[in-house]
């Protein structure tokens, strides 16, 4: 079970990056991202009515759903579309693959979870591996002013990735499943965003193509009510720190789709990367061995 759900979230995430472009246009980033919650909290809670599997949650659940929403189908999103427009992809695939190491540390600071040694080094091969993937676009880009400013939202966006990731957890551990939270929070993240573009003068447009329409429905549907209930699952079965190492996993896919679909090209540098990062999922996978507790004298 859990291998089925790690299989189709990064296949999944690693595929959205097509549908995200087809959203450029027209209509502004945060609307968009707004339209693409609202839809998918819609759908999770006509499916869940329907089926009778919404939870109750209360006040305290409330609040965690709104915390949620903030940073996971919020700030997250925020933080890596404006990023985008001053570092690489490549760059911001790099930083954002470090949530499994920020996980794993937030996970012990707030939670009291041990650190385990196998995580912390497949973070880091995973992380190193990406870096040689990415490595052409990383050499070619500038340092300057709005290279300091994209990366400082970069690690901001996950870092709220990683805050809800534990969120999450939290949830999971008081009963409430991500089929019940992720609709709250999805309603709440959609919410927060329009409420910006109201703050903020942002056209309230949409776009009636078949492009548009066709990607908000991929990012809304598979991207979030699938992809995010199987990733949040998988935080409530395996940890938010093992679930995590999806996060540098799906640019891998994503670079093998664009052989196809954008004329990437292999090299060895990206393929040495691709093992270093295979060899880290091993090693976040691995099963620590059981220590021996030596037999009592008689």
């Amino acid at each position: 079970m859990n291998l089925s759900l790690y299989l189709l979230t990064v296949l999944i995430w690693g595929t959205t990056w097509i549908a995200l472009k087809l959203q450029l246009g027209t209509v502004a980033i945060p609307l968009s991202i707004a339209y693409r919650f609202a839809l998918a909290a819609l759908v999770l809670f006509v499916v869940l009515l329907l089926s009778r599997r919404l939870q109750r949650v209360d006040r305290r659940g409330q609040l965690l759903c709104l915390a949620q929403g903030l940073c996971l189908f919020c700030l997250n999103f925020m933080c890596f579309y404006t990023a985008s427009q001053w570092i690489p992809s490549g760059l911001i695939a790099v930083i954002f693959s470090t949530s499994t190491l920020w996980n794993a540390l937030n996970a012990r600071l707030f939670m009291g979870r041990r650190i385990a040694t196998n995580v912390l080094l497949g973070g880091g091969l995973g992380l190193a591996g990406l870096a040689l993937l990415f490595w052409p676009e990383l050499r070619g880009h500038a340092a300057s002013h709005e290279t300091l400013l994209g990366l400082g939202l970069a690690l901001f966006g996950t870092l709220c990735f990683s805050a809800g990731n534990l969120l999450s957890s939290v949830q999971q551990q008081a009963g409430l499943k991500p089929l019940t939270t992720n609709a709250w929070g999805m309603l709440y993240g959609a919410l927060l965003l329009t409420a910006f573009c109201l703050l903020t003068n942002v056209p309230l447009t949409f776009e009636t193509s078949t492009r548009y329409i066709g990607s908000l429905l991929y990012l809304a549907i598979p991207g979030s009510v699938i992809g995010f209930t199987a990733y949040l699952t998988l935080v409530g079965r395996m940890g938010p720190e093992r679930a995590a190492y999806c996060t540098v996993l799906f640019p891998v896919v994503a670079l093998n789709i664009s052989v196809f679909v954008e004329g990437y090209q292999w090299t060895a540098p990206a393929l040495f990367g691709l093992l270093l990062v295979m060899a880290g999922n091993v090693l976040v996978f691995r099963k620590p061995r059981p220590v021996a507790v030596p037999a009592a004298a008689g």
